[in-house]
C-alpha cells in the first residue's frame, strides 16, 4: 500500500554515559584495542539509573515535535516500536505519552513489538493509518535498554550492544513522498536463536530467584542469527524494490539495523559497487536493538546523507528470526 506523508520532524537521544573500547577492554580482562579490533566497536553509550525507556523515548520525541512545530498534543496517535518494554504493563507508549505533558489527552498510544524490527513495524502502521485516512499526524519512537539484559561474563553481548533512543514525526501530504512499499517475513522455526526469557509469563516467580535472573540475560546464537538473517534479506529487498517499480541502483540511501560490525558489511556487499550508500554509525552506538534503525535514520537526516527527494530503504533483521525492508521516497 502506497502511503504519502511527510517527514515533519526526528530526534534522537544518546545516554550520558559513554564507555569506550578500551574501558571495555579493562572490563574484559584483555589488552588494549582487542574489543575494537575484535568486534569493530570504538565507544557505546551506557543508560543511567534515571534514564528510563520512557524517559529516552519522551526526550527524542520531543526533539521530533520540536522541529515539527506541531502544537502541543496537535497529533493523533502515538505509536512506540521498542525491542523490550520498560515494564510488561501498561504499554511503554503510554508511559512517554504521559512524560510529553499528554496523559490526560486521550491521544491513543500504543506500543508495537518485533524486536530489532519494532521501529520499522510502527511506521508500517502509522504509514496505513495515513493511508486509509484514519491519522494525519502520527509520532513514533524507539528507546533501548540494551545493557539491562547483558551476561558480564559474555565478551560479544557485553560489547556489541548500546542503549538509546529515536523519534520520528509524520504527517499526511498530498506530494509524492512516503512509503512506496514494505516487505516483511518471519521465520519462526529460528526462535530459540535470539531471546529473553524473563519478564513475561514463561517464567514465573514460583520457578525461584534464580531461575528468574537467569531467564533475564539475553541468549543469542550469533553465528545462527547471521545465517539465518543473511538468507533472508535478499528477498525481502528484491520484493519491496519490486513493489515499489525500482531496482537497486535507484537507491540513494539505505538506513540498515546495527547489528553487529560483521552484519553492516554484509548488507555493505548487498549493495555493492556503491556500498557507500549504506550508512554506518556501528562502531559509535553499537546495536541498539529498536532504537538502531530510527537513530540511523535521524543521523542520515542530520548529515545530510539522506535529503529530499532521495530514495531510502529501511532495512533490517531482528530475533523470530524475522527480516523487513521499506522503500520510502523523502
Amino acid at each position: 500500500m502506497i502511503s504519502t506523508f511527510t517527514i515533519a520532524g526526528w530526534g534522537h537521544y544518546f545516554p550520558r554515559r559513554t564507555v569506550s573500547s578500551i574501558a571495555l577492554d579493562a572490563a574484559h580482562g584483555t589488552e588494549a584495542g582487542w574489543t575494537e579490533q575484535k568486534f569493530g566497536i570504538a565507544s557505546r553509550h551506557i543508560a543511567g539509573d534515571d534514564e528510563t525507556s520512557s524517559m529516552m523515548g519522551a526526550a527524542a520525541a520531543q526533539a521530533a515535535l520540536a522541529m515539527a512545530g506541531w502544537d502541543h498534543g496537535a497529533f493523533d496517535a502515538i505509536i512506540g516500536g521498542c525491542g523490550v518494554m520498560e515494564q510488561p504493563i501498561p504499554s511503554t507508549a503510554a508511559l512517554v505519552q504521559d512524560k510529553l505533558g499528554l496523559g490526560a489527552s486521550g491521544i491513543p498510544a500504543f506500543d508495537v513489538n518485533q524486536t530489532c524490527l519494532s521501529f520499522m513495524a510502527a511506521l508500517d502502521i502509522a504509514a496505513m493509518g495515513i493511508a486509509c485516512g484514519r491519522w494525519k499526524r502520527v509520532l513514533i519512537f524507539s528507546s533501548d535498554i540494551a545493557s539491562a539484559g547483558l551476561d558480564p561474563a559474555i565478551a560479544k553481548n557485553r560489547s556489541i550492544f548500546g542503549d538509546g533512543a529515536a523519534a520520528l514525526a509524520i504527517e499526511a501530504s498530498d506530494s509524492r513522498t512516503g512509503l512506496l512499499a514494505s516487505r516483511f517475513v518471519t521465520f519462526g522455526q529460528h526462535h530459540a536463536l535470539a531471546r529473553l526469557r524473563s519478564g513475561g509469563t514463561k517464567l514465573r516467580v514460583t520457578e525461584g530467584y534464580d531461575a528468574l535472573v537467569a531467564g533475564s540475560y539475553f541468549e543469542m546464537d550469533a553465528f545462527g542469527i547471521f545465517k539465518a538473517a543473511a538468507k533472508a534479506l535478499p528477498g525481502v529487498i528484491d520484493g519491496a524494490l519490486a513493489d515499489a517499480g525500482l531496482q537497486r541502483d535507484d537507491l540513494d540511501c539505505v538506513v540498515c539495523h546495527q547489528a553487529s560490525a560483521p552484519g553492516v558489511e554484509h548488507v555493505r556487499r548487498l549493495f555493492a559497487p556503491s556500498e557507500d550508500r549504506v550508512v554506518n554509525v556501528f562502531a559509535r552506538t553499537g546495536n541498539q536493538i529498536a532504537a538502531s534503525i530510527p537513530t540511523v535514520l535521524a543521523h542520515a537526516l542530520d548529515s545530510g546523507t539522506a535529503k529530499p527527494g532521495d530514495r531510502l530503504l529501511l532495512l533490517g533483521t531482528a530475533a523470530g528470526i524475522s527480516a523487513g525492508a521499506m522503500v520510502v521516497q523523502l
